[in-house]
């Protein structure tokens, strides 16, 4: 397939045309002339320059990687016919939906975590990988989304790195274990033998003991509690509920924390909006 610039350059001006500011958790301001979003916003929400995105829109510029082309699919808030399109002007093959490859948030659930920014939340895929984090979210566990490569899934960090598991009540840990272990096995059962799950639960058996010991149990059915006790570095314990949305076209998860007011981590939720807001 080869690009089409032009195409392409309309395609982007006109779905940038269509956001406003508070579709994407951006503040309006004064003095908007803009019809929709500026080229420097969809710069900051595609994590490129200016140039090189206005170059695009103008029809001018190379190819961008199909990593690129993702990521401006994600800035603009696409849908997955979109985003496909998307992908077809720039001269590519749509990645192939589904649970176990598709990254790209739909933007129903990122219209909600971008209404959140004062509520720890985040958006994980269905094997505990971080996509998107609110800004409580950050504050609270640190930025989950800097990983790669099998660091990406929450659970194989919780068998292979053991930093990880400083930011949960010690009590939890062989509980948190067990869940982590099921919870792959039956991924596994649902996706197949040759699917992301069970690429990642071989890796576990290779370099974590705990995990195989586990994995030899075959237990299926563990799951977490409502609650969710973590351990911030300044604030220490918080006890918190975690409500769940369910994105059953992809299997992302928004994973929203929250304290009943009155007690004692909802107090300690008004402090982390401070220290979360406080550059370091």
């Amino acid at each position: 397939m080869e690009i089409d610039r032009t195409g392409l350059a309309d395609f982007l001006r006109r779905r940038r045309e269509a956001l406003q500011p508070e579709d994407v958790g951006m503040p309006r301001g004064q003095r908007r002339r803009t019809q929709g979003l500026r080229r420097e916003e969809v710069a900051v929400l595609c994590h490129m320059s200016t140039d090189y995105y206005a170059r695009l829109e103008r029809g001018r510029g190379p190819q961008p990687s199909e990593q690129m082309v993702a990521a401006i699919a994600q800035g603009l808030h696409l849908r997955h016919r979109e985003r496909d399109h998307l992908f077809r002007l720039a001269g590519y093959t749509p990645p192939v939906r589904g649970a176990a490859n598709d990254q790209h948030i739909a933007p129903g659930l990122l219209r909600i975590l971008d209404r959140l920014d004062d509520t720890p939340a985040e958006i994980v895929t269905e094997l505990g990988e971080t996509l998107r984090q609110s800004r409580m979210g950050v504050a609270l566990t640190g930025d989950l989304t800097r990983y790669s490569g099998p660091a990406r899934s929450l659970g194989y960090r919780w068998f292979t790195d053991p930093g990880v598991r400083a930011r949960y009540a010690a009590e939890d840990h062989d509980q948190l274990s067990r869940i982590f272990a099921s919870g792959l096995r039956e991924l596994i059962a649902t996706r197949g033998p040759h699917s992301r799950a069970a690429r990642l639960a071989e890796l576990l058996r290779a370099q974590s003991a705990e995990f195989r010991t586990l994995w030899q149990l075959h237990e299926v059915g563990v799951r977490p509690a409502v609650g969710k006790r973590f351990i911030h570095p300044e604030l220490g314990l918080l006890d918190l509920e975690c409500q769940t949305l369910v994105d059953p076209d992809q299997s992302h998860l928004l994973l929203v924390y929250t304290a009943e007011p009155g007690t004692e981590t909802y107090e300690k939720l008004q402090m982390l909006s401070v220290i979360g807001s406080t550059p370091v």
